[in-house]
């Protein structure tokens, strides 16, 4: 697996929380606040859960994306790195 790509993004994310852009839309959910990030999860979780229902391998490709963007949008905002959370990912397989 590639982290490399949820690394750029992450970056990119955290750079909009540090210097909001006009028309950015992670500068616009970072503005939203708590409340608006947690409701977009949930939007973005709820599609996910509709479309693995079904049988669109694509559909939910896409739905699981947003849902990992959106995710990533929260951490970002509440200054928790990827490492962090990587680092419980690997404690949890007993590799820390």
């Amino acid at each position: 697996m590639d982290l490399k790509v949820l690394q750029e993004v992450f970056k990119v994310i955290e750079d909009r929380r540090e210097y909001p852009k006009p028309g950015s839309y992670v500068s616009k959910m970072m503005s939203s606040g708590l409340e608006g990030i947690l409701k977009k999860i949930g939007e973005e979780t709820t599609e996910l859960t509709m479309s693995a229902g079904g049988s669109d391998k694509d559909a939910i490709v896409h739905e699981a994306a947003d849902v990992i963007f959106h995710l990533m949008i929260l951490l970002a905002y509440k200054r928790i790195s990827l490492a962090d959370v990587l680092d419980e990912l690997r404690g949890r397989r007993g590799k820390r």
